[in-house]
């Protein structure tokens, strides 16, 4: 099975309550929608819990945020899995890449994860942001280039953000750093043929247009 949910934070509890209440098992596939955070500190504490994480019987995979130390993620080696490009933090532990395809249990996702910080004025840089949070413009290269090889055809989108039009479902005013990012996914959105869009950032669970999803506590399984 396939379950979904929005940003963990490097909060344990989380993690372990998933566990609990789904009873995750071999051959199960966890996706968090960005703002992993247990690479945040990149210290002992963490990994440690990482080191734990590997023992479970499951697949955890994430796209990234806007809230991840992205040295620390992009430390780790590159590597194909299901289809696409991942960084393999551990040996069931997955960083999807953006702009990749993956299939998973028969079902395509394509992934790009990103967004800005409106919090960044608060953080230091290289300490807690990091300047990689939003896209380049090979990722985006990148991520067309996959959708075209798939004729714009996948069963489930997952991202950070989201498209302007759903963004402007959640707040009056988006941010306009945002702009080019959510202004991308708002191509994806219209070019592209997809059954859910699942997305974090917003830190609220809500149901949008029947198709698209933010996740923040909800746990939603894709493949009932």
């Amino acid at each position: 099975m396939i379950y979904i949910t929005g940003d963990t934070h490097g909060e344990q509890n989380r993690i372990l309550q998933i566990q609990n209440e789904h009873h995750l098992t071999n051959g199960d596939t966890l996706i968090i929608c960005g703002d992993f955070g247990f690479l945040f500190h990149n210290d002992k504490q963490e990994n440690i819990f990482l080191d734990d994480l590997e023992k479970l019987p499951y697949t955890i995979c994430f796209c990234d945020g806007n809230h991840e130390n992205f040295p620390a993620i992009y430390s780790h080696p590159v590597e194909e899995w299901n289809g696409g490009k991942i960084h393999k933090i551990r040996k069931n532990i997955f960083h999807l890449m953006r702009g990749q395809i993956f299939e998973i249990e028969n079902k395509s996702f394509f992934v790009m994860g990103g967004a800005y910080s409106i919090d960044k004025y608060m953080r230091l840089e290289n300490v807690s942001w990091w300047k990689e949070e939003l896209p380049s413009n090979e990722e985006y290269k990148e991520a067309s280039k996959n959708l075209r090889t798939h004729d714009f055809k996948v069963d489930y989108i997952i991202t950070h953000t989201a498209p302007n039009e759903i963004v402007r479902n959640l707040c009056s005013y988006p941010d306009h750093h945002d702009a080019e990012l959510c202004g991308f996914l708002e191509w994806v959105m219209h070019e592209t043929t997809f059954d859910k869009w699942f997305f974090g950032h917003w830190h609220i669970d809500k149901k949008i247009y029947d198709r698209f999803y933010a996740l923040y506590y909800d746990i939603i399984c894709c493949n009932k």
